[in-house]
């Protein structure tokens, strides 16, 4: 491993921890005055770097990190474990590194946990393939099956402490001429309220085949399409919900989020994987709990400083009395680089969107958001001082820096 190319970053990591947590030596991490924390930084822990972050809160309270715990170094193919840490004051601190589901040698990864309602337990999609197989072999169709994509759920009954072990859900949820295939990464979705309460939504992605005859070769990005996976029993059995297969070049809706709304309905947003469309997010809606789409992915102009980059959306409820409820988005807002980590804010379910923090200038790229506690919600993100990829980083922000102002006359509740 090429631990030594990171030994400044993790010492660097390391101050950056100590001063989010604002705590003074010797002092146990206080939730009160605690900003963030870094829980994981690479070339520790026997990974030469960690990568894709995806965060949930327990019905205990207890914030479960996931990420991809990279064996050699940053690339995607290769050995790829998928590793947790746990928190129980709110992300100032973290327990030790467990390893969720290990590739020994292949690529597990993208995960996208959530809590099942009904029994609180926390389900986990992720997926992988042979570590010998690079993305762009697997979209011009040189794997098989066996060594391509797979889809993989587990679950955990004692708050994120273990978890089953991976079961293959492939044959449910790939179409067979679907060839590249990513669960989340981020949060998953449990609706909570509607006809479909209940409902587990996982956002998805993957890459189409070229039609029999065309002489397209199904190279990327023309032929990425974005998907959801919907389970009515808690997380035991899973069906394909809807599919974004335009295939047009338009809008390549790759990496994808979605939070529930209000009065329902469900927003979808996605990654613009280099499509001809201006900008590089798009979002839709759907009314029927991930079933289909109201409509076809459109580009979000709001979002138009955002790179080519994963992101994560959440709706929270306002804090205390009079605060209207918002649509957060996290995702870097340099356009074409990955850096500056920011949060916009929806008040209309994402028709439009205002860029409300920046938590820094530094390099960044993917994120996840979760609800901390009633005032503060947190942000898992990768970044670094010199590339993006250097750490793992926590963030909390009150929902008071985020909401617009309380009504006139109205009191604090």
């Amino acid at each position: 491993m090429r631990r030594g190319r990171y030994g400044r970053w993790g010492r660097a990591a390391a101050v950056l921890a100590l001063t989010a947590a604002a705590v003074g030596a010797g002092e146990p991490p206080r939730p009160a005055r605690c900003a963030g924390s870094v829980p994981y930084t690479a070339g520790t822990g026997g990974y030469a770097v960690y990568r894709i972050p995806a965060v949930v809160r327990t019905p205990a309270g207890t914030l479960l990190a996931f990420a991809e715990g990279r064996v050699h170094g940053a690339g995607d193919a290769g050995a790829v474990d998928l590793v947790l840490r746990r928190s129980s004051d709110g992300g100032c601190s973290w327990g030790p590194l467990s390893v969720v589901a290990a590739g020994h040698g292949d690529t597990r990864g993208n995960p996208a946990p959530v809590v099942d309602p009904a029994s609180g337990d926390v389900v986990l999609l992720s997926s992988g393939n042979a570590g010998t197989a690079t993305e762009r072999a697997v979209l011009q169709g040189r794997v098989d099956a066996a060594h391509g994509r797979r889809v993989y759920v587990q679950r955990s009954t004692d708050d994120g402490r273990g978890f089953s072990a991976p079961r293959d859900i492939t044959a449910s949820v790939k179409r067979a001429d679907w060839r590249w295939y990513a669960t989340g990464p981020g949060h998953a979705l449990a609706l909570t309220h509607g006809r479909y309460a209940g409902r587990l939504v996982v956002p998805a992605n993957h890459s189409a085949a070229p039609a029999p005859g065309s002489t397209d070769t199904g190279r990327e990005p023309r032929h990425y399409g974005a998907h959801a996976l919907l389970s009515d029993d808690g997380g035991r059995s899973w069906r394909i919900g809807y599919v974004d297969a335009s295939y047009d070049g338009q809008v390549n809706s790759n990496e994808s989020t979605v939070a529930e709304l209000p009065d329902g309905g469900l927003y979808f947003g996605t990654r613009d994987q280099l499509g001809d469309a201006p900008g590089n997010r798009a979002d839709s809606r759907s009314g029927d709990g991930g079933a289909t789409l109201d409509r076809p992915y459109a580009p979000q102009p709001a979002l138009a400083s955002v790179p080519v980059v994963q992101g994560s959306a959440l709706y929270v409820s306002g804090p205390g009395s009079g605060r209207p409820g918002l649509l957060l988005f996290s995702a870097p807002s340099v356009p074409g680089r990955r850096a500056a980590e920011a949060l916009w804010t929806s008040t209309d379910g994402g028709r439009t969107l205002t860029r409300a923090l920046t938590l820094s200038p530094r390099p960044a790229a993917y994120s996840d958001l979760v609800r901390v506690d009633a005032e503060t919600v947190g942000v898992l993100y990768e970044t670094g001082v010199r590339g993006p990829y250097e750490s793992i980083a926590f963030r909390r922000v009150p929902l008071d820096r985020l909401s617009p102002a309380r009504p006139a006359g109205v009191r604090p509740g």
